[in-house]
């Protein structure tokens, strides 16, 4: 089977400055003082095309990390991480908007980072403005959206532009309940549409056993359980959380 992600012994480590002062000197003088802060350790998984896999941890367990290490805006420290298709990352839903542009010339700036000409952002703008719903304010500038309005469309640029690789980050449901149904359906429907790879990183055992098959618990930036999701759930819960295990924890995807 063809792979997807493959990490390979990924260490990171940050250093840790007293403020931002320090930290802008430290990128240029070896002195200036500061502590370690390992978010990661000896990391080793494959994700191959097609799985659902979910990253389960609490904060601090080094989920963001690994996740940054995917998309590339980071770098690891030891180890190396290898990616074989084309990312859509569901982080920051509005990250990437340039705010004296209307909505619409924002799916063309959007579309252009992730790669697409202008000509196939034309046949794909209607279907991202229908999907957005933000009525006449796709033709206002973005600094006039509330954040919910961003994170419409910011969901809509991500999830019309179908992606080889989805990752989501916590960031399944944006606006109100009937938004959020919606958002939902449509990530189910492009994963097995399109036989996309999803690597969902959540708190919640629920949302996991919902959208993955796989699940990896990491603890202290180290994987320390990776198997069936309900496994992989139910270990999170008892070893990690220190939880009573949930009766009929299994949940069946739709």
């Amino acid at each position: 089977m063809s792979k997807a992600v493959e990490v390979k012994n990924v260490t990171k480590k940050y250093r840790l400055y007293r403020n931002e002062k320090h930290k802008f000197l430290g990128l240029f003088l070896p002195f200036i003082p500061y502590r370690n802060k390992t978010a990661n350790k000896n990391l080793n998984f494959t994700i191959n095309k097609g799985e659902s896999v979910a990253i389960l941890g609490r904060n601090g367990s080094g989920k963001s990390t690994i996740l940054k290490l995917i998309t590339q805006v980071i770098y690891p420290t030891k180890g190396e991480v290898n990616v074989n298709g084309r990312i859509n990352a569901i982080l920051q839903l509005s990250a990437g908007f340039e705010p004296e542009f209307t909505g619409r010339e924002n799916i063309y700036l959007k579309g252009t980072i992730n790669g697409f000409s202008k000509s196939q952002m034309a046949d794909y703008e209607e279907e991202i403005v229908e999907f957005a719903d933000i009525g006449e304010y796709i033709d206002q500038p973005v600094r006039t959206y509330s954040s919910g309005m961003k994170a419409r469309l910011g969901f809509a640029v991500s999830m019309i532009l179908t992606p080889e690789i989805l990752i989501v980050d916590e960031a399944l449901s944006v606006g109100d309940d009937e938004f959020k149904n919606k958002c939902i359906k449509k990530v189910r429907e492009t994963i097995e549409r399109d036989n996309v790879t999803l690597l969902l990183v959540t708190h919640s055992t629920k949302t996991a056993q919902e959208f993955c098959d796989r699940g990896i618990v990491l603890d202290q930036g180290t994987n320390v359980f990776d198997g069936p999701v309900a496994e992989a759930s139910a270990y999170y819960r008892g070893k990690v959380l220190g939880l009573p295990p949930v009766l009929g924890a299994q949940i069946n995807k739709k």
